[in-house]
Formats: structure tokens, C-alpha cells, sequence
């Protein structure tokens, strides 16, 4: 048995490198991208004419149709639908490709309701006094509520990308060759697969714990900023 543990631990080590964690981080970046541009279309209001105020309430429309179908649909079936359907209607993507793009969407979807709700969080009174000292809409967005939002915002998306993480396990059924795809490979070929799939979790789990630190002081050093505008 330790034998199988000594050279079967390694692969699939190098697959998390490999694979695991680039998909997550890049994924990750991506969703928070899509994230902020949703969560700040969905929070904005109509301005201008008549005509602008109807483009930009479709437009807000179809940013709340992408929420509600990313977080009303497993993920792996937008998976399947993404690297399995879409080849049917013309439009072939290859694995990696495939699964970077349905993780961000189904990242950015589920993150942007966090950022929304943490935009929300800030109290009007804050827009109205920087507003009353001549500030603009973009101003005040990006100096002094984004700011504040993505502190508040911090641990639940933290909670997101760990997640992610797991998710990304996902992947092998669209053929990439994460840890838990390489974990399958090896025990089909050692006939071990309670062992195999414990030692695939035992590395998921030291992967989440280390994130799980990150955040934790992550969280602890932008908790001194929040209490020093307290005081």
C-alpha cells in the first residue's frame, strides 16, 4: 500500500499543479471580471433619454437572465452543454478552453451577486456627501464604494474560489487531465480505487486548508483597516 501511496501521490500532485490550480486561478480572475461588470450593470441606474434608459433596461435584462442561468443549472451540465453541445452547432472549443470559460461563467455569476449585495451594503448617505462636494458617478465608484464593497465582499468571495477549487474536479469528465481524472487512470490500472480517490482527497483537502489560512488572514489584516474607519 505505501508503495501505490509513494508512487501514485506525486502525479497527482503534479496534476493539481498542472491543471487543478491554473483552471481555478485563471477561472477565477475571469469570473471576478464578469462579476464586477454585472454586479455594476445590475446596480446602476437609466440615464439619458428615453431611448437610452429602454437599451440599458434590456440590456440590465440580460445580465439578470445570465445570473438566473448560470445559478439555476448544474455545473456540470453547462459543462457537457459547452464542451459536448456546442460542436453540434458549429462552434468547437477544446477542453481547457471549454471548461476556462464555463468555471469563469459559473464563477462570475454566482460572484456577482456577492459584489451586488456588497455595493448595496454601503449606505446612501455616502454617494450624497461625495456627490455634494462635486464628485462624479465614476469618482465616487471607484474611490470610495468599490473600495469598501470588496472589503465587505472579501471572505464570501475567499469561500468562492475554494470552491472552485473543488469544482474544478469537474473537469475531467470534458477529458482534462486534473487530479481527480489522473487518480481514476491510476486506479484503473492498480485496482485500488478506495485508495486512490482517498489519497485525491486528502490533496484536495490540503489545497482548501491552505486557502482556508490565506483567507483567514486575509481577513484579519483588512479587519485592522475596518476598524481604524471605526474609531
Amino acid at each position: 500500500m505505501w508503495d501505490i501511496i509513494k508512487s501514485s501521490t506525486p502525479e497527482i500532485l503534479w496534476a493539481g499543479i498542472k491543471y487543478t490550480i491554473p483552471i481555478a486561478v485563471i477561472s477565477f480572475i475571469i469570473g471576478l471580471v464578469i462579476a464586477i461588470i454585472t454586479a455594476l450593470i445590475k446596480t446602476s441606474q437609466p440615464r439619458g433619454n428615453a431611448v437610452t434608459k429602454s437599451l440599458w433596461r434590456i440590456v440590465k435584462a440580460f445580465f439578470a437572465f445570465y445570473v438566473w442561468l448560470f445559478r439555476s443549472t448544474p455545473l456540470i451540465v453547462q459543462l457537457f452543454i459547452v464542451f459536448y453541445g456546442l460542436p453540434s452547432i458549429g462552434l468547437q472549443l477544446n477542453a481547457w478552453t471549454a471548461g476556462i470559460w464555463t468555471f469563469s461563467l459559473n464563477t462570475g455569476a454566482y460572484a456577482s451577486e456577492t459584489i451586488r449585495a456588497s455595493i448595496s451594503s454601503i449606505p446612501t448617505s455616502q454617494w450624497e456627501a461625495a456627490y455634494s462636494i462635486g464628485m462624479t458617478y465614476r469618482q465616487v465608484l471607484f474611490k470610495i464604494i468599490l473600495p469598501q464593497a470588496f472589503r465587505v465582499a472579501i471572505p464570501p468571495l475567499s469561500n468562492s474560489f475554494i470552491s472552485l477549487v473543488k469544482d474544478t474536479s469537474l473537469a475531467s469528465t470534458i477529458t482534462i487531465a486534473d487530479m481527480f481524472l489522473v487518480s481514476q487512470q491510476i486506479a484503473s490500472h492498480n485496482y485500488q480505487p478506495m485508495l486512490m480517490y482517498s489519497i485525491v482527497a486528502v490533496v484536495y483537502a490540503i489545497f482548501c486548508s491552505i486557502l482556508t489560512i490565506l483567507q483567514y488572514f486575509m481577513e484579519k489584516r483588512l479587519s485592522r483597516y475596518i476598524q481604524a474607519e471605526g474609531e
